[in-house]
Order: C-alpha cells, then structure tokens, then sequence
C-alpha cells in the first residue's frame, strides 16, 4: 500500500531494431529513486553494449535458444546431445534462473564448487567450464553480453586420462570365446586393428582393399536419442585413416565377406544390404550398445567383468608401444591428433623398453 506508481520512464535514447529506430518505456512500480536506479542500469546496459530487449534474459532462456539455434547447426549430433545434458543436468538447476546480464563470476565458481562437492570429477566439472565458456562466447559475438565471465575465474584443472590395461591373456580368452558367435568377426576386427566401436560399426566393404590391405576409416556411427543409429564423418582429420592389415586379417576378412554373400542369399530379401562389412542379422547397422552388452557377457564368462569393449582399443596400442612400434605410426593407427598424446596415454607401458634402453646406455659407457 505504501508503494506509488510512477509515470512510466523513457529511455531518452534511439536504438535501432529491425532498421527502424524507436524508444523503449518501462514502467517502474514504487518510489522515484528506484525508477532513476532503473534508468541508470538501461543506460548501463546500452553503454556496454547489451540490448534491452535482453535485459531479463536468463542464463537458462539463452542456453536453451543457443542449444537451438547455434550447437545443433554448428555441431555434430552427439555433441548437440552432450551439450544438452550438461545444460539440462548441470548449469540450469543452479544458475538457470539468473539473469544473464546480471551474471557474475561468482556465481559460475559457486556453480562449480557446487558440481565437485555433488561427486562429480574435476575432467567433468571442466567440461561444464569449457561448454558455458563457449556460449558465453557466442552470446559477446552476438552483442547479447560484454564480457564472458568464465574467462574471470579458474576452472578446475582436468587430471591426466590413464588408462587401465587389461590383461593380454584375459583379452585372448575373451576372443576365444566370441568364436562361432555372431560377433566374432567384428571384435576380431576391432583387437587387430585398435579401432573405435563406432568406426567398426560403420565401415563398409567399398572402403575395405583386402588386395592392399588396407581399411579407410571415414565415417563412424553413433546412436542419437531421438533419431536411432546415425552415421557421420569423423569428428577430426586424424580419425580419417587408413588401418593396414595383416596378413591374417586380410584372409580372415576374405572368409568372412564370402560367408556373408552366402547368408545373404539364403535370407533373399529379408537381407537388406547396406554394404557393412559387420552388419546386424538382417544386414542394418549394428547397436552399439547391444554389440557392448555382448562384448560384457563374454567377459564375465572369461572371469574378466572389468574389461571393457573399447579395452581391445587400448590392448591393442599397448602392444604396440611394447613392440617397440614408432609413437607416430601407433598415432596414426589409432588416429589420435597428435603422437604426444598417444604417448600420454600409454607410454607408461613401454617400461620394459625404457629399461632395455637403459641397459643398452649402461653397456655403451662401460
């Protein structure tokens, strides 16, 4: 009751919008001083360069229309899912409701020390940094905010990505028992050549020179909520590859490829051919997540429940790297961007070649 209205307030300056220029009113409800307050934060907001027409946008109305508009243009669809969950599960339900002008550095450090304290990891929580970083960045290219406040603060800093080696025997013996499965061909496939579960899925024969011995890998499949099994190029330059084969592989394949010309023609046209060198029964694309469930059976029936699908990835640079194979030759295999993070990864493996260098070293000075 003790709070008056007063007559609405005019922004005494002209913006444009659309081309043509026009005021802007906002009408204040309580005392004078708070209706001056409110004129000097507009002009604040134009003098940095914000439109007032965004004024009252949130942090979680400007990430959902970024989501929209620019991360499922510019990015790939699994990315485009990637952002959404950590939009949706990590940065609304904390700072969603803030105004997006009146966001401070404060607020995105409490968002974070809030997401490590929940349990999640430090890679994780950098992640979050990283995304709302780039959106930030987008809405200043916009003229929607003049400064990104991610760049203000320190992100929890990522720990190095080790990678736990499974056991060569454990691998074999899972192998062993894909034999007579219907997927044995494609883990086979994927432990000689360190191929990624997604590129296995997707590559084709056209792309298969069994006379050279070579596998291109150009494209990759992913499963896209909302859309099934997508494929898509590789996400990098260096994923597009070529795997040479060995012997044994290129003959394995050959076999393989005749086995599956004769089930295509006892099936007729129930088969419906996409030209996949490992197929599902009725010759789509295989699920990547029934292939791992698969893959998960065998090795809890080989005492081995902690090894993993992409395991026969980093089972096969390993050996490698022990091989005393060139780090830029294991680079370009796996098609990793750059053979210093191959050896990030798993150059401590190479122990026992480091020893034997030692001992050569050793010899050479005696």
């Amino acid at each position: 009751p003790s709070a008056v209205l007063t007559p609405s307030i005019r922004v005494l300056r002209w913006i444009r919008a659309n081309g043509k220029r026009r005021q802007v009113t906002r009408a204040i409800r309580g005392p004078k001083r708070l209706a001056e307050q409110k004129l000097a934060e507009l002009f604040h907001q134009l003098d940095n360069g914000i439109p007032v027409e965004t004024a009252k946008l949130t942090v979680g109305d400007y990430l959902e229309t970024w989501l929209q508009d620019v991360v499922s243009v510019r990015n790939a669809p699994r990315t485009v899912s990637s952002y959404a969950v950590i939009v949706r599960n990590h940065i609304n339900p904390v700072i969603g409701q803030i105004p997006l002008a009146k966001l401070q550095p404060g607020d995105v450090e409490r968002l974070e020390a809030r997401l490590l304290a929940s349990g999640l990891s430090a890679n994780t929580v950098h992640h979050v940094h990283v995304v709302l970083s780039k959106a930030f960045k987008d809405a200043m290219r916009k003229g929607i905010l003049h400064r990104n406040v991610c760049q203000m603060i320190q992100p929890p800093s990522p720990g190095r990505y080790e990678v736990k080696l499974p056991d060569a025997s454990a691998v074999k013996d899972i192998l062993a028992r894909a034999v007579g499965t219907p997927y044995e061909p494609v883990f086979r496939f994927m432990a000689y050549t360190g191929c990624r579960r997604g590129e296995a899925i997707a590559l084709q024969w056209c792309n298969v020179d069994l006379d050279r011995g070579v596998a291109s890998i150009v494209v990759t499949a992913q499963r896209i909520t909302g859309r099934g099994i997508v494929f898509q190029t590789t996400k990098s330059a260096a994923g597009r590859r070529g795997i040479a084969l060995d012997p044994t592989t290129v003959e394995y394949l050959r076999a393989h490829r005749g086995s599956q010309l004769l089930y295509q023609m006892e099936l007729g046209k129930t088969y419906q051919d996409h030209s996949l060198v490992f197929p599902g029964p009725y010759g789509s694309a295989l699920d990547p997540s029934v292939l791992t469930r698969n893959f998960e059976k065998l090795a809890r029936a080989a005492k081995s429940p902690g090894v993993r699908l992409h395991d026969l990835r980093h089972a096969h640079a390993a050996g490698l790297i022990r091989a005393g194979v060139h780090a830029q030759t294991v680079q370009a295999r796996l098609g990793h961007a750059s053979a210093a993070f191959t050896m990030n990864v798993y150059g401590h493996t190479a122990a026992d070649i480091q020893a034997e260098a030692a001992n050569a070293f050793a010899r050479l000075m005696e």
